[in-house]
């Protein structure tokens, strides 16, 4: 629900605003979240689960970034 809202999460400034523009220009977007909110989340590492919608829309994924 958050990436659907535009709560893109953990990202850097940079991101979060590549985002926001994705939104509007059909972009990929990157979102950035703790799995578990009690523990550091830098939007990479173990604690970290990554959000990603493809630029088309058609599929969202979520993934660990060791994963990718």
């Amino acid at each position: 629900m958050r990436h659907a809202r535009g709560d893109w999460g953990q990202v850097c400034e940079e991101d979060a605003a590549e985002n926001d523009l994705a939104t509007c220009e059909g972009f990929r977007i990157l979102s950035a979240y703790a799995i578990d909110p009690a523990q550091p989340c830098a939007g990479f590492g173990d604690n970290c689960v990554w959000v990603i919608t493809e630029a088309d829309r058609s599929v969202t994924t979520l993934l660990l970034p060791s994963e990718y």
